[in-house]
C-alpha cells in the first residue's frame, strides 16, 4: 500500500507553490511599471520644440543629455505633436514656486508662467517666454538666428548676454533693461510704468531707431540711420527714462 504524503507536507508544498506564483506576479509587475513610466517620459531629439505651461514660475538650465529633465518635486503631464512636445508642470500639493526644467541643446522654449517669473541661463536657442506676475531675467541665451521674446505684465524684464536674431521685450508694469552680446536685425522694448535701457556691442550697425517717453528723458548713443531698410529699434515708455548705448 503506498503511503500518503502527512498534511504538514501538503500545507508545506502549497505555502511554496504560493511564494514562487507571487515573485513571478511581483517581476512581472515591476517591470509593466517600468515600461510605463518610460512611455510618459518622451525622449526629444535636439532641434524640437518644447512648451511649458504651469500656474508657478519656472527655471530653464541646459541639460547634460538629449533629454529634458524636469525637478521631480513637480507633476508632470506630456503630449506630442510632430516635432513640438508639451509640458504641463502641476503639484498636488506644496511644490517649489521655481521648479526647474533643464532643455537639451538646440531645443527651442515657449513657457507661459502665471504668479511667479522666469528664469533662464544658456539657453543657446529660441526663447519666448512670458508670465503675468512676475519677473523674466534671463542670461547668455538665445544664437545669432534666435527670435527672443520676453514678456510680463506685472513686473521687470532683465536680460544680458543674448545673442538673437530678432528681439521683443515688454511689461506694463516694470523696467525693461536688455543687454546684447550681437546686434539683433530688429529690437522692440516697451513698458507703461518703468524705464527702458537697451546696450549693444561695441562694433553694432546704424539702426532705424524710434524712442520716446511720455514723463521721463530719452538719451540714444547708437549709430543711427533714416534709411527704411537696415535694422530697426523702437524703445518706448509712457513713465520712465529711455537709453540706448553702446558697450
Amino acid at each position: 500500500m503506498k503511503a500518503m504524503p502527512s498534511r504538514p507536507a501538503l500545507l508545506l508544498t502549497a505555502v511554496l507553490s504560493l511564494l514562487a506564483a507571487t515573485a513571478a506576479c511581483g517581476d512581472g509587475g515591476r517591470e509593466a511599471s517600468r515600461t510605463s513610466a518610460a512611455e510618459t517620459s518622451p525622449r526629444p531629439a535636439s532641434g524640437d520644440h518644447l512648451v511649458i505651461t504651469t500656474d508657478n514660475g519656472l527655471r530653464l538650465r541646459p541639460a547634460d543629455g538629449h533629454r529634458v529633465t524636469v525637478d521631480d518635486h513637480v507633476h508632470t503631464a506630456w503630449s506630442h505633436h510632430d516635432r513640438t512636445l508639451t509640458l504641463d508642470l502641476s503639484c498636488a500639493g506644496p511644490c517649489p514656486r521655481m521648479p526647474y526644467v533643464k532643455i537639451p541643446d538646440g531645443m527651442s522654449v515657449t513657457a507661459g508662467a502665471r504668479n511667479a517669473g522666469i528664469d533662464a541661463v544658456g539657453i543657446a536657442a529660441a526663447l519666448d517666454l512670458s508670465t503675468v506676475n512676475g519677473d523674466v531675467t534671463v542670461t547668455r541665451a538665445g544664437d545669432d538666428t534666435a527670435t527672443l521674446r520676453l514678456t510680463t505684465r506685472n513686473g521687470s524684464v532683465r536680460a544680458s548676454g543674448l545673442a538673437a536674431g530678432r528681439l521683443h521685450a515688454s511689461t506694463v508694469n516694470g523696467d525693461v533693461t536688455l543687454a546684447c552680446t550681437t546686434a539683433p536685425s530688429g529690437i522692440s522694448a516697451t513698458t507703461a510704468n518703468g524705464s527702458v535701457d537697451v546696450t549693444l556691442p561695441h562694433d553694432a550697425p546704424a539702426y532705424g531707431v524710434t524712442a520716446g517717453t511720455r514723463n521721463g528723458r530719452t538719451s540714444v548713443d547708437v549709430p543711427t540711420h533714416d534709411a527704411r531698410t537696415g535694422p530697426t529699434m523702437k524703445l518706448t515708455t509712457v513713465n520712465g527714462d529711455v537709453d540706448a548705448h553702446q558697450e
